[in-house]
């Protein structure tokens, strides 16, 4: 049996504004082994996203543990939980987060050269993976010279160029049309036969059937 490499023991997740508070997540124990792809289903405002930035390392739990590998994130220092997401973590964003001034090559051999890899070795690693997902002639382009499937496409391959652990995808598909979005989460899901978990965040019941399995939320719990 596959062993966890993410376990969630009673997080909380409690945001104040003012006198008010507010539970994003309530007492939320999760486990995802290592290889999976899970996706996480559930309405706006149910945690999906606090959820998955905290596996992250974006967010820290307000009570509770969060163990990857074994290791307890709230432990890690604020430069080793950086180093975490450099290295460990690759996230896929809804509005693909590129930098606009950056050609498609730039964006992802930055994300090469911030998770420790060679600044020529990853120029050329990137040109590699951005031609296997059909972006031959794409690379000098900036984001705004191209379709919402080439920005995420782009996107994936910064996620995943620097070859990490585990793939967090924030509703990837939700700026596509929906043949563009199903060879998207296709390109994700081929992530998987390397070992790769993937924990995806959608609406869409078509790409959670995709998944190994399916987690609903509501209320910043799981149901």
């Amino acid at each position: 049996m596959p062993a966890p490499i993410i376990e969630l023991k009673s997080v909380t997740k409690t945001y104040r504004t003012g006198p008010l508070t507010y539970n994003a997540l309530s007492n939320v124990s999760l486990s995802i082994n290592e290889g999976e792809f899970l996706t996480i289903m559930g309405p706006s405002g149910s945690g999906k996203s606090t959820l998955l930035n905290i596996i992250g390392g974006i967010d820290r739990p307000t009570a509770g543990q969060v163990l990857v590998g074994g290791n307890d994130l709230s432990s890690l220092k604020n430069d080793q939980l950086a180093t975490y997401r450099q290295t460990q973590v690759g996230i896929i964003f809804q509005t693909f987060n590129l930098l606009s001034h950056l050609t498609a090559l730039e964006n992802v051999n930055l994300a090469s050269v911030l998770g420790g890899i060679d600044s020529n070795d990853g120029k050329n690693r990137a040109a590699q993976a951005l031609e296997w997902v059909g972006l031959k002639g794409r690379l000098n382009n900036k984001p705004s010279e191209l379709s919402g499937g080439e920005q995420q496409r782009v996107a994936t391959i910064r996620a995943l160029i620097k070859n990490p652990k585990i793939v967090l995808a924030d509703e990837p598909t939700g700026n596509l049309d929906s043949k563009t979005g199903a060879a998207i989460v296709d390109l994700i899901k081929s992530f998987k036969t390397q070992g790769k978990t993937i924990v995806l965040v959608t609406h869409n019941s078509d790409v959670a059937a995709k998944a190994d399995r399916v987690v609903q939320m509501k209320d910043g719990q799981i149901t």
